[in-house]
């Protein structure tokens, strides 16, 4: 049984990035040894130097949502603020919503002066709601103008630009929140390291809200994982295993990329094949990697299943150093902080 506290460390308030970076590629980037546990401190734009010709990047193109309504109650006026989190059926949402004890089973919503309306449907997990939708023309073209971007509950400052929240290769629509990895990458960037010879593969796995759910409980092995929606086509698959074959090293970036390829890989004694569905995938100390050999990561939320991962790859004592040095370093911590190279 291994405890949930051994994955905390100390982390100043004023270390959690509130804002993004004006040059996506100028984060600072640690770079750890998993093998020894020395560390190298550089800028990301200079990713390049770490990688060989025939490694493979793996990037989450999932597009951000901006799944944050604010309405108001058709009988009372009472406001009411929406997240939704995943699509149920057709115009069917699970949503959670504040407060929620004011929404019921057959109350109206409206949002933007009519432009939308939901009517409550019954409740969800966690408290939360189904609400069904009703609306003229296209669902997301509706949601781009009335929605805001879900930002996670430890960024205070209102985001200017919303497409800082989302990466320059997000494409399919689905997450409630920023696969945050993938922030530092700008095109030009991608297109160094492609004219470099590393191969940018792309999966796709729709982040969930139950990424910032908090670990409650004191034993790892109690912890139950939220389950999120994956993809990975024939083409990345075949890709992929070419890498492999050919000696090139799989690099994830990000913990979502990370649990898509290993739970493909687990299910195919270590292969890749063309593959979606739902996945709950809980790595920790002790799991044995099949699909990756390094991972780019950000700075995560101290006895987060995030950091957990993260020493899965490393080892605990290294993880928990590193983040030591980070803060000491005054590196920027959680989704618009600086990165981390794991190999």
């Amino acid at each position: 049984m291994m405890k949930v506290d051994l994955f905390d460390f100390h982390l100043p308030e004023e270390l959690i990035a509130q804002t993004p970076l004006e040059q996506r590629a100028e984060s600072r980037l640690m770079v750890l040894n998993k093998k020894s546990g020395s560390i190298e401190h550089d800028i990301f734009k200079n990713i390049k130097n770490y990688l060989k010709p025939g490694d493979c990047l793996v990037l989450n193109d999932t597009r951000v949502l901006p799944a944050r309504l604010f309405g108001t109650k058709e009988d009372t006026g009472a406001k009411i603020e929406v997240l939704l989190l995943k699509q149920l059926e057709g115009d069917e949402w699970e949503t959670l919503i504040k407060p929620a004890k004011r929404v019921k089973e057959g109350t109206s919503i409206v949002f933007g002066d009519g432009l939308l309306t939901a009517v409550c449907t019954g409740e969800a997990d966690h408290g939360g709601r189904k609400l069904t939708f009703t609306y003229d023309g296209i669902f997301y073209e509706v949601l781009e103008k009335l929605g805001e971007m879900p930002l996670p509950p430890y960024i205070k400052e209102q985001l200017e630009d919303k497409d800082r929240y989302q990466t320059v290769f997000a494409r399919e629509r689905g997450s409630a929140a920023a696969p945050t990895a993938g922030l530092h990458f700008t095109e030009a960037l991608l297109a160094e390291l492609e004219g470099s010879g590393i191969h940018i593969a792309f999966i796709t796995l729709h982040v969930g809200l139950g990424t910032f759910r908090p670990v409650s409980v004191d034993s790892i092995d109690e912890h139950e994982m939220h389950s999120e929606f994956y993809q990975l086509t024939e083409g990345t698959a075949m890709l992929l295993n070419k890498v492999r074959e050919q000696g090139g090293r799989i690099i994830s970036v990000g913990t979502t990329s990370t649990r898509t390829l290993e739970t493909i890989a687990t299910a195919n004694e270590g292969t890749f094949v063309s593959a979606n569905g739902w996945t709950n995938i809980f790595i920790y100390p002790g799991y044995e990697f099949k699909a990756i050999d390094g991972m780019i990561t950000n700075f995560h939320l101290p006895k987060s299943t995030l950091i957990m991962l993260v020493s899965a790859l490393a080892g605990r004592e290294n993880v928990i150093h590193a983040y030591n040095v980070a803060v000491e370093e005054r590196y920027r911590f959680f989704s618009f902080g600086d990165a981390m190279l794991i190999f």
